[in-house]
């Protein structure tokens, strides 16, 4: 009888201990990506690089929304400069971090390539979250908010952040970069854009 007892609280405990690991996957993979699906929901998936995106070599798909300033902005606008085009979310980790990277480098080479942070807004926690995270941290780039993921949708973005680097031709000059950026990395690509 003790024993019959004792193997199903087992039995209990190894349901519950699967219950909990299961329950912190799901979280942790909502902390990270973005839904492939429609909704307001982060997402599941992720979709490996290389099976995502615009490929090199294709035109930027054009773009008009608001700014989180209010302001009017248009891709093909900046047609003739090199374009660091970003996409992020607040409640995205690796986004935060390369964030001050990229307000340093805009800061230092601002008038020889625009820095561009799509704010994925139909999958972010509300335009005031955005607006209070830019704030509190003095982000001076444009972020156009994409309030019905379509640049998401265009740009073939599942991870974030991605980037794209975006010659003065409007073209895609180099591969995608997958994950955070940091100053560096920004001055690599910069340098090889034309």
């Amino acid at each position: 009888m003790v024993k019959r007892i004792l193997g199903i609280g087992l039995l209990v405990f190894m349901i519950c201990m699967t219950v909990i690991s299961l329950t912190d996957t799901e979280e942790q993979e909502q902390a990270n990506n973005v839904n492939q699906d429609e909704g307001n929901q982060k997402g599941a998936g992720i979709v490996p690089p290389g099976e995502t995106g615009i490929e090199t070599g294709n035109y930027a798909p054009d773009f008009e929304v608001k700014t989180l300033s209010g302001e009017t902005f248009k891709l093909s606008d900046l047609r003739g400069e090199k374009v660091i085009l970003n996409f992020w979310a607040s409640w995205c980790g690796p986004c935060k971090k390369e964030m001050p990277e990229m307000q340093k480098f805009h800061e230092e080479y601002g008038d020889q390539v625009k820095v561009v942070a799509v704010n994925l807004t139909g999958k972010d926690s509300g335009i005031k979250a955005v607006q209070e995270y830019v704030d509190k941290n003095g982000y001076t780039y444009p972020i156009p908010l994409d309030k019905n993921s379509e640049i998401q949708d265009a740009y073939s973005v599942y991870n974030i952040p991605t980037t794209y680097f975006i010659g003065t031709d409007g073209k895609v000059q180099q591969p995608p970069k997958f994950g955070p950026m940091d100053y560096d990395y920004m001055v690599e690509m910069m340098n090889k854009l034309s």
